[in-house]
């Protein structure tokens, strides 16, 4: 089996996602496919695209959840958007789990990668992530999985400002941030403390590096929006205007 490095690198360069600015557009997921369709991991074939299942590929998986938050009445809840990614652990059993060494965790920065020459795709790393986070290729017969754009993060051709993780520099909201979170003084590192950033099941130990900041809690809406105090015997149109205030205060 594959060992872990034994003097790893205190660089533990990873992402910090916001569950609360997250706006479940999909837009990292469709740039990451983007990318990598052309880069390191290349290709990622799609299944059946246009067909009623399509499938194929993807590094970056977004799932969205209703979550019920009977604190604030009965019928109270707000939606959640979450991301899921390889979270590039410091314990990945998906490493470990591989009998060939395909699977690897860089000492230099923590990424963890597939060396496709040696995969032989038996699916173990898969069936060891508790994340879901590997993907594989059928066509290639390898399994594959996010890189953190190691081909882009590093590459001295593009401004500095660009060498960021795909999803990093498309995402709209700002939801997404990238950084050394090994170090307590990176930006990222701050982020979480300040927001109380956690580790995705982290009772199964295997230490993401990845880190997701939690949604912040919603007011009552029905004493944070009231409907305007429009005259009821003013004019048609103002008993009209009330009614659309009252339908969209709900």
């Amino acid at each position: 089996m594959t060992m872990l490095p034994e003097n790893p690198s205190q660089k533990k360069l990873g992402l910090v996602i916001d569950l609360d600015t997250c706006v479940g557009c999909h837009a990292c997921a469709v740039s990451c496919k983007e990318w990598n369709s052309g880069g390191h991991a290349a290709p990622l074939p799609d299944t059946n695209p246009y067909g009623k299942d399509p499938d194929g590929v993807w590094f970056n998986r977004i799932h969205t959840y209703e979550v019920s938050q009977p604190e604030l009445g009965p019928t109270a809840g707000q939606t959640v958007h979450m991301p899921r990614s390889c979270l590039h652990c410091e314990s990945p059993e998906c490493v470990t789990v591989c009998p060939t060494g395909a699977s690897y965790k860089r000492a230099e920065d923590g990424i963890v990668l597939v060396d496709e020459d040696k995969c032989i795709g038996c699916k173990l790393c898969s069936w060891a992530c508790a994340y879901g986070a590997r993907e594989y290729d059928p066509d290639g017969g390898v399994m594959k999985k996010c890189t953190l754009c190691v081909d882009r993060i590093y590459n001295e051709n593009l401004s500095e400002s660009e060498r960021q993780p795909s999803c990093v520099t498309t995402c709209p909201a700002g939801a997404r941030h990238f950084g050394d979170l090994g170090d307590a003084e990176s930006e990222v590192s701050k982020l979480v403390d300040e927001r109380g950033g956690f580790d995705l099941m982290a009772e199964i130990g295997f230490k993401p590096t990845n880190k997701y900041l939690p949604p912040r809690p919603k007011t009552n809406s029905g004493s944070s929006y009231r409907p305007l105090n429009i005259d009821q015997q003013a004019t048609p149109d103002s008993r009209f205007l009330k009614w659309v205030d009252r339908l969209f205060s709900r």
